[in-house]
């Protein structure tokens, strides 16, 4: 069961959020604040599993409350959820120890799956952010390491799979490929989808 704990200063967009989840099995909601102090005391009770969190708050903004989640509660994996998509915040999120990043454009369904990713330990990054440019040392600790899931659908895309047959084999949905495809760009210092396939066909036996 995944304890998830959500911090944004609009009301709605909780509730909204608290909707889509009250019949999901994998993911009870143990606390929401309208604030950064407030989700640090949430945290510090209720220790989640994962942290939805905005970045622009009153009190505390979320790059702080960041911060210092990691730093008491290393293993909790907080998930930004903004409506920023400058490179600087984006950065500043992921320096802080962010496990990943989505747009509030999204839809819940995509939410969902980004909760769902991060809560495994691995990374998140809605496909509409070119992750391409970020440097931080959290990304050069993971560079070249994919996870379970990565490493299928490059087996797959080695395989000459489209990213609409790979949801189908895998039972997820495109978007959630397409974003696995550019943090694998990412993660592998590659510059680009060209250069994925030929990594992918270049490890096609070396799996």
């Amino acid at each position: 069961m995944i304890r998830l704990a959500i911090a944004e200063d609009h009301q709605s967009l909780i509730d909204g959020i608290k909707l889509l989840l009250e019949y999901e099995d994998s993911i009870s909601i143990i606390g929401t604040a309208n604030d950064g102090e407030a989700l640090l005391e949430i945290v510090d009770k209720k220790l989640p599993n994962v942290v939805l969190t905005d970045i622009r708050m009153p009190k505390m903004d979320g790059i702080e409350a960041t911060k210092q989640i990691k730093k008491k509660h290393p293993k909790i994996n907080v998930l930004a959820f903004t409506m920023f998509e400058q490179i600087e915040a984006i950065q500043q999120m992921v320096d802080a120890g962010a496990s990943g990043y989505i747009l509030k454009n999204s839809s819940l369904k995509e939410v969902h799956q980004a909760i769902l990713t991060v809560a495994k330990g691995e990374t998140y990054f809605d496909a509409n952010i070119n992750t391409n440019v970020l440097n931080s040392e959290s990304n050069n600790k993971t560079k070249g390491v994919l996870t379970k899931r990565q490493i299928e659908i490059l087996e797959l895309i080695g395989q000459g799979k489209t990213s609409r047959e790979i949801a189908d084999l895998l039972f997820i949905g495109i978007h959630t490929v397409d974003t696995h495809r550019k943090n694998m760009v990412r993660i592998l210092g590659l510059k680009g989808k060209g250069e994925l396939l030929r990594y992918a066909l270049d490890k096609k036996y070396k799996f």
